[in-house]
């Protein structure tokens, strides 16, 4: 995948060409960014280029040895961990420090990219410390995270800090039409994207989840009880339930024009995603919920 087809974050992608142009490479980066904007996309296309024994930094194909092998996903001088974004061990982190010493094989340089690097573990990355005090001159080493607060201040001190922006909801929007496939976008939905293709992503099998809670939260004011307990019953989803708590907010917030009280009810949101969080019951969870989200929207106002 070339640059140019990773939509978003033009400026940073510019920057990366232009540090290759002019032979200003660094050891250390930090690319920071809320989670599926393609920061692991471009960290591997940058890798790719500054491999390339050609330099190509056009996005035009490259048949050279290095770029053969890095499509092949086989090139000796490309190591990525954590590609599936699990926690990282100690371990991981032993075994770069001593191949990174190792010269690079094919390539002129070599690449680490440490995906989700804020799930190493404190002792990994202290261990990592010593190679980003003294790397060699070949490697390059690109941590990823989106949770900085996670990152100790150490480690951020030594890496350039790139930040990644959001991708823009126009551009989200004719990405979702046009090449992840769906017949349409609401506006809730977009926002609940939180300019991250990853989520546009995996919001799309419950698409239709997704418009019925819409449906749910618009008709609160209109209903029983016991009707929109039953209704409400679509939430109770334990593997999907903090997106689904996230999208309830953003129903919420599109309400609060023709209602204050929809801004009462995000609290009972907030509250239940810390209840869930400390691992209190769910259904007694879920269940205090939509008791209380109703009877703010219904009871409250006619007992005023």
């Amino acid at each position: 995948m070339d640059f140019n087809e990773i939509i978003g974050n033009q400026d940073v992608k510019n920057y990366l060409l232009n540090s290759i142009k002019q032979n200003n490479i660094l050891h250390s980066y930090l690319f920071l960014g809320t989670s599926g904007i393609g920061k692991l996309l471009i960290a591997k296309e940058f890798a790719k280029k500054v491999l390339c024994l050609n330099k190509n930094t056009e996005d035009k194909a490259c048949t050279c040895k290095s770029c053969t092998c890095f499509s092949g996903k086989n090139h000796p001088d490309f190591y990525l961990i954590n590609e599936s974004g699990e926690n990282i061990k100690i371990d991981e982190i032993r075994e770069l420090t001593e191949k990174v010493i190792e010269k690079p094989i094919v390539s002129d340089k070599k690449v680490y990219i440490i995906n989700d690097c804020e799930k190493m573990t404190t002792e990994a990355q202290n261990c990592l410390l010593k190679t980003l005090e003294e790397p060699p001159e070949f490697a390059i080493i690109i941590l990823i995270s989106s949770n900085e607060n996670l990152i100790l201040n150490t480690i951020k001190s030594r890496c350039m800090t790139i930040k990644f922006k959001n991708i823009e909801e126009k551009e989200l929007y004719n990405y979702a039409i046009n090449i992840l496939g769906y017949e349409n976008v609401s506006e809730n939905l977009l926002k609940s994207f939180d300019g991250s293709i990853g989520k546009a992503i995996n919001l799309k099998e419950s698409k239709d989840k997704y418009e019925k809670i819409d449906l749910l939260i618009s008709s609160i004011d209109k209903k029983s009880l016991i009707e929109f307990l039953l209704d409400g019953k679509i939430i109770y989803d334990k593997e999907n339930i903090y997106d689904i708590l996230d999208y309830i907010v953003v129903c919420l917030y599109s309400k609060i024009n023709e209602n204050q009280k929809y801004a009462n009810c995000i609290k009972y949101v907030n509250k239940c995603e810390k209840r869930l969080r400390s691992n209190c019951n769910f259904d007694m969870s879920i269940d205090n919920l939509l008791f209380e989200i109703w009877e703010e929207l219904n009871e409250s106002s006619n007992r005023s």
